[in-house]
């Protein structure tokens, strides 16, 4: 490779500075750019296809269960954050105040939405009065803003991109009954289309959302052995409820007030994405979320290569007709070499390149983002075995990631074999009783956090009794807590 195109591909390795690495190429493979706004981002088009891809598949799993979209304003009345005392405190660091108008002062500050429980309260006092007006369910696709003082794109920016669910129920068995199915739903999505494996689980007291009652989440381990909590789904009782009077009357002709819940993923889902398939070379896309799953590569001069423009256009249409996603590389002025290296940095899936002698002898040569080695294949068969190769990578991906999840998950009992694992960069399952205060002497000492108490016996869930990893007192929850740091 020479000069200038290490400049342009060249990433630094996961291995030499893991930070550097997500920073370069989250700017090179084109996903976004730093803002002028301070701690916010620009999601360039590569970047945003991705976001369409996630937000379509999530949208028509929430019309599928009978949530219906709606809009809340970004301006809320700083009075409403103080009505949940619980959550004001939560938030209270992250927001963004707005105290003027144009000339005008206002008497009563706004603060810009750092998530919509309060605003969401007033509106269903004033739209919810029967139990027939119940279950209601919705959700809203749009922004927030949290005063994060160290930003990273994807990951934590003073503004980010989301959909936040909020259902309102008659009972705390309904309510119960959709954080979980939320849940599941995120840890589906996660699964399918993008291979990341999470480990479902419920948030200890001082990890839960502020003002929730229960809050349960999805976890994913990234290649440096970080957590990132990719989606979370909230039981929030009835708090949010008293705070806001919303009643209902009820099939008993007596008034309750509404049971409610929260969920979300964020477009940190994209840098959970990044940081668990990107090798050295860039991102690895799996293919069910990747914008192009085949890039078509024609091999030409300047004299075949209108002719080869035609033949990679044929061959799209044939691709497409099997339902994959196409694109052909036509750009003038950059060598193949360039375009290979461009679309390993940009992670597509699927790279075939067709020139002059490979039309004459009916093949194409093939190379799938997860390989090293190319391949020469009939055209037929590339075009009739596309979806089966796509298929095999995805599976490929989901299952290199499962598999350091667990090489990298370690089981310990003395805190000493703890702060060990944790400084090796694994996360760890361990035993522990349960209280706040030990949760932060923890992370004082170690820089670990409990990720979750995890649901799924499958993966780390099992039912165990022991005494606390750090205090030696009985242990909480009937199994191990999953510790680690964090994103």
């Amino acid at each position: 490779m020479t000069d200038a195109k290490a400049s342009q591909f060249g990433v630094t390795p996961q291995s030499v500075d893991f930070n550097e690495w997500y920073n370069e190429v989250v700017v090179k493979a084109d996903l976004a750019d730093y803002s002028p706004v301070r701690g916010s981002m620009v999601v360039k088009p590569y970047g945003y296809a991705i976001w369409e891809r996630i937000q379509r598949w999530l949208d028509d799993k929430f019309k599928e269960t009978g949530h219906e979209g709606l809009l809340f304003p970004t301006l809320i009345p700083l009075n409403f954050m103080t009505k949940e005392a619980e959550h004001v405190e939560g938030f209270a660091p992250e927001l963004f105040t707005v105290t003027r108008i144009g000339t005008e002062t206002l008497d009563e500050p706004y603060v810009m939405r750092p998530t919509s429980e309060t605003i969401i309260g007033h509106m269903w006092s004033q739209w919810l009065g029967s139990y027939r007006d119940l279950p209601f369910l919705h959700y809203q696709w749009g922004s927030v803003f949290r005063a994060e003082l160290r930003t990273k794109l994807f990951l934590r920016t003073a503004e980010f991109y989301w959909h936040e669910g909020h259902t309102a129920h008659a009972t705390e068995q309904e309510a119960r009954a959709e954080v979980r199915q939320q849940l599941d739903l995120y840890h589906q999505f996660c699964r399918d289309e993008l291979a990341l494996p999470v480990v479902r689980g419920e948030k200890t007291a001082s990890e839960r959302f502020a003002g929730a009652v229960e809050t349960y989440s999805i976890e994913g381990m990234m290649r440096d052995g970080k957590a990132l909590q990719s989606g979370t789904s909230h039981y929030l009782g009835q708090n949010f409820a008293r705070a806001f009077d919303v009643k209902f009357q009820g099939a008993d002709q007596k008034e309750h007030f509404v049971h409610s819940t929260s969920w979300a993923i964020s477009s940190r889902i994209i840098g959970a994405l990044i940081m668990t398939h990107g090798d050295d070379k860039g991102l690895q896309l799996p293919p069910n979320i990747a914008p192009y799953q085949v890039v078509i590569v024609p091999v030409a001069r300047k004299d075949t290569a209108e002719a080869m423009y035609a033949e990679a256009d044929a061959l799209a249409r044939e691709l497409r007709a099997q339902g994959v996603r196409v694109k052909v590389d036509k750009r003038e002025g950059v060598s193949n070499g360039f375009k290979y290296n461009d679309w390993e940095l940009r992670g597509v899936p699927v790279r075939v390149e067709i020139g002059p002698r490979d039309v004459e002898a009916g093949v194409v040569v093939v190379k799938n983002r997860n390989a090293e080695a190319k391949e020469t294949v009939s055209r037929a068969d590339a075009v009739a075995h596309m979806p089966a190769r796509l298929a095999a990578i995805q599976q490929a991906l989901y299952d290199r990631a499962l598999d350091f999840l667990r090489e990298n998950t370690v089981t310990v009992d003395t805190y000493e074999d703890f702060k060990a694992a944790i400084e090796a960069g694994r996360w760890v399952r361990a035993f522990h009783c349960g209280d706040p205060e030990s949760e932060r002497q923890i992370k004082e000492e170690t820089k670990a956090t409990t990720r979750n108490v995890p649901l799924d016996e499958e993966l780390f869930g099992e039912r165990e009794e022991g005494v606390c990893v750090h205090t030696g007192r009985p242990a909480a929850y009937g199994k191990r807590v999953i510790f680690g740091r964090q994103y």
